[in-house]
């Protein structure tokens, strides 16, 4: 796929992105991509691949771009030693509220493009993405047309960025992939989030996958591609159904 190494101008500095483009001439519908914790390293690229292949635009932005330079990480050896202490320090340039902010200059820079089609776009989140995915779209409910979090993380807490906190906002259609026995998303929290989107009115699906917290992304130790590729399908049918058609 044809990818391009772009900087967007947020308010806090710039962000290094990549931007992935179908093979052929477009407009296409664009998606945003939000990173797990991990952060940007070959396997997200891959996977920023596999969606524009569908015929999409991809968007994936380095979240750590306040940060600096770091990495890449190889999950598997970060997994083996006190993966907070690695990842913590990253994570704390970024948040909910902070990926929101951020996404008024990604739409931005998305509107300069002539290759994309409409201006309802989508966005899909894993692990520390899923979250910024929803917080995103409640904050630009009319530029988003769907959301998915898969295996999202604190997703309704007593934070005030909680990702529950934005359904009343929301106008995306919303797609919840959970994993099994997943510490950070426990079925107390899981109840909490689709009461408050089934109050809001929000068109939502919400499915438990028997796979761990991690499962889609492939250089996780716990990648599962059965249960991968289920994920894979619904994404694809979620955006099929709210995005615009490419000519």
């Amino acid at each position: 796929m044809p990818t391009e190494h772009v900087t967007i101008r947020t308010r806090d500095g710039d962000c290094r992105s990549h931007v992935v483009t179908p093979a052929g001439k477009g407009p296409w519908p664009a998606v945003i991509l939000y990173m797990d914790a991990v952060g940007m390293r070959p396997a997200l690229l891959d996977m920023a691949e596999q969606l524009a292949a569908t015929g999409l635009v991809v968007l994936l932005p380095d979240l750590f771009y306040r940060y600096g330079p770091y990495g890449p990480f190889v999950p598997e050896e970060v997994f083996k030693g006190d993966f907070r202490a690695i990842l913590g320090p990253l994570m704390a340039t970024t948040g909910n509220d902070r990926a929101a902010a951020d996404t008024e200059a990604f739409l931005g820079y998305l509107d300069t493009r002539d290759d994309i089609a409409g201006r309802g776009i989508g966005a899909v989140g894993f692990c520390m993405g899923g979250g910024m995915a929803l917080a995103s779209a409640g904050t630009y409910p009319d530029r988003f047309a769907s959301a998915a979090s898969f295996h999202g993380g604190n997703l309704a807490t007593d934070a005030p960025t909680s990702p529950h906190l934005f359904a009343p906002k929301l106008k995306a259609e919303v797609y919840i992939g959970a994993a099994q026995n997943d510490g950070s998303y426990p079925p107390a929290m899981a109840e909490r989030l689709e009461r408050s989107l089934t109050e809001a009115g929000v068109r939502f699906t919400a499915e438990t996958y028997p796979a761990a917290h991690g499962w889609m992304m492939p250089d996780f130790p716990v990648y599962d591609p059965a249960a991968a590729e289920r994920g894979w399908a619904a994404m694809r049918g979620l955006f099929r159904r709210t995005l615009p058609v490419s000519p």
